[in-house]
């Protein structure tokens, strides 16, 4: 069986969620805080041997407080991230154990992640040394000129795909990547595999596998998560399920 390490980025800005009390990663959702809903579908596989959540360093005395605790349990090691998620990536790279053949990015903001896609997605990994979900893009796509806000031409939506996580790569190739990156901006860490000349796979995910960024979002999830496998990880009594324990 092949091993992984799974890394959760959480040390955004959360500029785009506009939420006074909290930063996406960690707000309420049905009660528990969004991470947990991602890291959980990780926790538990037996081909997972570790499991990092990266943090801002500005919100390490808030995660103390409130959620130090629920992360030993879950046996998920903090990791400072770094001013780009790109460089929070890296740090935790840099924590992942020996032996550990292979590393999975999976947003700790997107918590509507089913096991049966991480399944897929882990397995074209293997066969290719690195793949991603995503899903095609199905509206009509605009390009808007900034200045007058108007169109400016409908872009062809043929081959587009909106790239999603986990996005898995084989230890060495992530590494590879991370060394040629050079002062290249990137926005994931397939765009890394790209630069450095290695090919990515792309395995279709679902709209379902949605991505917190406003408040609105968080309904979404709400319905969305309902229809997921339920989590195995926590009984009925467990005081996560308390809403009251995240205000």
């Amino acid at each position: 069986m092949s091993s992984y390490a799974v890394i959760l980025p959480a040390a955004g800005k959360s500029s785009r969620f506009r939420d006074q009390h909290f930063k996406k990663p960690f707000a309420p959702l049905n009660g528990r805080p969004v991470w947990m809903y991602s890291a959980e579908k990780f926790v538990n596989r037996d081909d997972v041997k570790q499991v990092l959540l990266v943090i801002s360093p500005e919100d390490r005395d808030y995660f103390q407080d409130k959620f130090a605790a629920n992360a030993a349990l879950l046996g998920i090691e903090v990791v400072m991230g770094g001013s780009e998620r790109v460089d929070s990536v890296k740090n935790a790279v840099e924590k992942v154990a020996d032996g550990v053949e292979y590393i999975a990015i999976h947003d700790a903001a997107r918590p509507c992640i089913a096991g049966e896609w991480i399944d897929r997605v882990f397995q074209a990994a293997q066969k290719g040394g690195a793949a991603i979900l995503a899903s095609p893009v199905a509206a009509t796509l605009k390009r808007v000129d900034p200045r007058t806000n108007e169109i400016a031409e409908t872009v062809s939506r043929e081959g587009v795909w909106e790239a999603q996580t986990p996005q898995v790569f084989r230890r060495d190739l992530l590494i590879d990547a991370f060394a040629r990156r050079g002062g290249a901006k990137v926005t994931d860490e397939a765009q890394l595999l790209e630069l450095a000349g290695h090919p990515v796979s792309v395995v279709a995910g679902s709209p379902i596998n949605l991505k917190i960024t406003t408040r609105g979002d968080l309904k979404l999830a709400e319905q969305a998560i309902k229809a997921l496998p339920k989590p195995k990880l926590f009984g009925p009594a467990h005081p996560f399920e308390d809403d009251d324990h995240w205000k």
